[in-house]
């Protein structure tokens, strides 16, 4: 292929985008980042905005990731992030099969939603085979059955003000005078409709592990690996990041990371 045939993802990944997105790869080196003021942050979120104006511009809203045959899948999935919630209720919901699992959607909806394992089952399902890119440097093709977001969203009827989806998960990152401190994310309206965006439950054709998130888990195929929140129990609509965490709407994002990870 000629390179003036380069489809968007890879012009974003080796132009603007794969810039901001080369300054995540060694995420020990750039422990600076972390600390609120550094110069080092400053780029990061820069480069999160320049990110995510190009993607948008370039990529369209509905534009789709690439999607592979099932003789591209040559290896089980690689765990991204924590692999074992050790939560007191996670445990519980484990030790039953997640029979009992409730997925929560509240915060700036007229319909807030409680919607059981079973529901989530019955609903109508997409299914795709699609790459998974961590910003740690490797890739891992797999398939992925679930709900389309858009169809709990459209249920549970956001109002006008709802900018932005977040999820709350059940794995506890790290410990903090104040307790647990429990990975969360968020996505914007636009992915959050995106007909590729599903909150997952199945992984290559049976139940989702738990090492990869079961009971659900959320793929948004147009960004990087740490943006597919593992081990969701709520959704929550909200119109600003003011109220979560340091303010920069997710785990990484507080910590110097870009909250836009578009590729």
């Amino acid at each position: 292929m000629s390179r003036t045939n380069l489809d968007r993802r890879a012009l974003l990944r080796s132009g603007v985008l794969g810039a901001s997105a080369l300054a995540l790869g060694g995420c020990k080196i750039f422990d600076d980042a972390t600390r609120q003021g550094s110069a080092m942050r400053n780029v990061f979120e820069s480069a999160g905005e320049l990110t995510y104006r190009a993607q948008r511009l370039l990529g369209g809203k509905q534009s789709l990731a690439r999607e592979y045959s099932r003789d591209d899948i040559l290896q089980s999935q690689h765990p991204n992030g924590s692999v074992f919630p050790e939560s007191a209720e996670y445990q519980a919901l484990m030790r039953n099969d997640f029979r009992d699992f409730e997925l929560a959607v509240s915060g700036l909806v007229d319909n807030p939603l409680i919607l059981s394992r079973e529901t989530l089952l019955a609903m109508p399902a997409r299914t795709q085979i699609t790459r998974h890119d961590c910003v740690e440097g490797w890739s891992c093709i797999a398939e992925w059955t679930g709900v389309p977001l858009g169809l709990v969203l459209d249920e549970a009827r956001p109002r006008a003000n709802a900018r932005y989806v977040v999820f709350h998960c059940h794995d506890a990152i790290e410990r903090s005078l104040a307790g647990p401190v429990y990975y969360y994310e968020s996505i914007d309206m636009i992915d959050a409709h995106h007909p590729q965006t599903i909150l997952a439950y199945g992984l290559n054709g049976a139940p989702l592990p738990v090492p990869n998130g079961a009971p659900l888990r959320v793929r948004v195929e147009r960004q990087l690996g740490y943006k597919m929140a593992k081990y969701i129990h709520k959704i929550e609509l909200v119109e600003s990041f003011a109220e979560l965490g340091n303010g920069k709407g997710s785990y990484w994002a507080d910590r110097g990371y870009e909250w836009y990870a578009g590729i």
